[in-house]
């Protein structure tokens, strides 16, 4: 990775735990319209709000499928009032991609970052979150990589097991401010995977996985967000601020 010639950026880090899909959003929005609001001020040659800064949050969301702005409806196995009796709910959004699902023991990381501060290349910041999720498993003695023309991190076929997609990314960029981001599979229940094609990715040779499959056993939650942390200050050489506003 390329370093980057400028002062380390502050970026505050909040983990919201356990929180519906609505509230998350709610509280992205309000951090991106904050950014927004700085930039235009320092545009304007005003002083700016001291409290818009860069964030980056983490939270496990209720069982829930979101789908992106590429998504088909047929990716959707399921007529919505029958999710609905099975605890569900559903999102048409803005981010990039087709359909996933979130859901308890998911490791859901929302940056909202002002991208014209690190570097204006989509492709590279959807390149370095998923280096994020690489270095996390590393940890954990697993090998992560990418498959050209598929968003996300995968594990390569190992014996009679297919490619398996650990984490997916969709992301969305307003003025270079970021929305959205990735969802990382840790102890995942990944039966909910069945009753969507994941990303739109019906193929053969591809399904989904989770860390604690991965490696044997229940992960500890903490600890994996701890090591992602890390991976993240370390990705985007920034210093993160845990629990304050910058």
């Amino acid at each position: 990775m390329v370093e980057l010639d400028r002062p380390s950026v502050k970026v505050s880090f909040r983990d919201l735990g356990l929180v519906p899909f609505a509230e998350a959003w709610d509280i992205q929005t309000g951090y991106h319209q904050q950014l927004l609001a700085r930039k235009q001020a320092l545009r304007q040659g005003k002083d700016a709000a001291p409290l818009a800064g860069h964030h980056l949050l983490f939270c496990e969301h209720p069982p829930v499928f979101t789908m992106g702005k590429s998504g088909k409806p047929e990716h959707l196995k399921l007529p919505q009032s029958e999710l609905e009796e099975l605890g569900f709910t559903y999102f048409k959004i803005n981010r990039g991609g087709d359909i996933t699902y979130h859901g308890p023991g998911q490791i859901v990381g929302y940056p909202i970052l002002d991208l014209e501060e690190f570097y204006c290349d989509v492709h590279r910041y959807v390149r370095d979150l998923e280096e994020v999720t690489i270095r996390t498993i590393a940890a954990y003695g697993i090998e992560g990589t990418r498959i050209p023309g598929y968003t996300g991190v995968w594990l390569a076929p190992d014996g009679d097991r297919t490619w398996r997609k650990i984490c997916a990314i969709g992301v969305h960029l307003s003025r270079w401010i970021s929305l959205h981001g990735f969802a990382f599979n840790v102890n995942t229940d990944l039966s909910h995977f069945d009753y969507i094609i994941p990303c739109g990715i019906g193929d053969d040779d591809k399904s989904v996985t989770s860390l604690s499959v991965e490696y044997g056993q229940r992960m500890d939650m903490e600890d994996v967000k701890k090591n992602m942390v890390q991976a993240f200050q370390d990705v985007f050489q920034c210093e993160i601020k845990t629990g304050s506003t910058c």
